[in-house]
């Protein structure tokens, strides 16, 4: 069994900068991938992105909405994955959470609230 916990949410202004953060309860280094998604009140969850581990590096992926202002990563030796979060905007405002992939198996934290005023 997998746990997941996200933290680093909270209040910010427009055009500020958080960072979230997924400690796992144990090894990252088994995972396939890893990600990052959301869900603002009245709508359904989103991804906003995703790293995967290879051989040569990682790969990562984002939605198009936050391409250019978030930055995904991860520290294997920390258990933890990242999400930088710049130049925020009120539409950035839901609840995110981690995901973490192995095979057909599929974990989520419980979430942290970001919400960003205008």
């Amino acid at each position: 069994q997998v746990q997941l916990v996200e933290s680093g949410g909270g209040l910010v202004q427009a055009g500020g900068s958080l960072t979230l953060s997924c400690a796992a309860s144990r090894s990252i280094r088994i995972f396939n991938s890893m990600g990052w998604y959301r869900q603002a009140p009245g709508k359904q969850r989103e991804l906003v992105a995703t790293i995967t581990v290879i051989t040569a590096g990682a790969t990562t992926n984002y939605a198009d909405s936050v391409k250019g202002r978030f930055t995904i990563s991860r520290d294997n030796a920390k258990n933890t994955m990242y999400l930088q979060m710049n130049s925020l905007k009120p539409q950035d405002t839901a609840v995110y959470y981690c995901n973490a992939q192995i095979t057909i198996n599929d974990y989520w934290g419980q979430g942290t609230q970001v919400t960003v005023s205008s």
